[in-house]
């Protein structure tokens, strides 16, 4: 499960530039393409957070969406899901948004 792995560097990164404050609530965006359980997160989260500053914290997930472009047909389409094909046919696409995995916003107490 790289969840847990996943968890535990956003603890250390935050716990790394708050110096010691109490985190009240963590925003991040893990995008649907991200190939990361959200619900997974969120279980490995709460382990990863004991016995830290970040004990007790809300975690907020937003899942943006998949979009694509075509180089071939210069499409730009919805992206549910890691088959990445167009509906012209072509694999040659870039993924534009919804791999994003990133923290967005910390709120400490001060």
């Amino acid at each position: 499960m790289h969840e847990l792995a996943i968890a535990q560097s956003i603890v250390d990164a935050i716990s790394a530039r708050t110096e010691g404050a109490a985190v009240r609530e963590v925003l991040l965006d893990v995008g649907r393409l991200s190939g990361v359980s959200t619900d997974a997160l969120r279980f490995c989260f709460e382990l990863a957070v004991d016995g830290t500053t970040l004990a007790g914290a809300q975690l907020d997930i937003r899942e943006p969406p998949g979009r694509a472009h075509c180089a071939s047909c210069r499409q730009e389409f919805a992206l549910d899901d890691l088959i990445m094909l167009c509906a012209c046919g072509s694999a040659d696409v870039e993924v534009l948004t919804g791999d994003e995995l990133r923290i967005v916003s910390v709120e400490v107490c001060r």
